[in-house]
């Protein structure tokens, strides 16, 4: 496992959103799909390990002790949102409060239920790390995606505007002078697994 590192000394840390509890998939944690023989957190930890995140945190919230349980998270740091059932925005806060204070200067921030995003996408967006100050997102087609970069400088601004099922999409609006996209459609497709016809993705 290595750290993605600037000169400086800082890392840029690996953050999964694995909270949700697949509503539209009659209630079957997303984090716990397999996925090629394994749970999709599993899966979405080693893409973000293999891109080279060295600090891993997790956030879970539905079923989140089964989570724990039936799948190998060994390194990673979990982080309960006990909000999860608000949408997606309370476990990006929960995620990006768990990183204050751990020296991370950045946060490579990834969803557990698109599996078609692999290392070579995360690897790109990482690459373009440069300091705290970073936005940096990926791009398909032109379009904005994830994984998505965050430097600690934006932290509280996206902590602050994160609700619902938006994410940190209303913050990205308003800085999108300042945010880099990274075409990656020729590495990975970001299909979501929200659906019971969404599981046709898995293998």
């Amino acid at each position: 496992m290595t750290d993605n590192r600037d000169g400086h000394g800082e890392s840029v840390a690996g953050l999964v959103l694995a909270a949700g509890g697949g509503r539209r998939l009659g209630g079957r944690p997303k984090a716990l799909l397999e996925h090629r023989g394994r749970p999709l957190i599993e899966h979405a930890v080693g893409v973000l390990r293999a891109a080279g995140c060295g600090r891993i945190h997790v956030v879970l919230g539905a079923a989140a002790d089964e989570v724990r349980a039936r799948a190998d998270l060994d390194g990673c740091v979990t982080v309960a949102n006990p909000d999860w059932t608000e949408g997606m925005g309370s476990s990006l806060r929960a995620g990006l409060a768990s990183l204050a204070g751990t020296g991370a200067a950045a946060a490579l921030v990834s969803l557990v239920d698109q599996p078609g995003i692999g290392p070579a996408a995360a690897a790109r967006v990482l690459d373009a790390y440069e300091d705290r100050n970073s936005l940096v997102s990926a791009a398909y087609g032109g379009v904005r995606g994830h994984p998505v970069l965050f430097g600690a400088a934006h932290w509280a601004g996206i902590e602050a505007s994160a609700t619902g099922d938006r994410g940190a999409r209303a913050y990205l609006r308003e800085h999108q002078a300042a945010l880099r996209l990274v075409e990656c459609a020729d590495v990975a497709e970001p299909y979501d697994i929200d659906t019971e016809a969404d599981l046709g993705h898995l293998e």
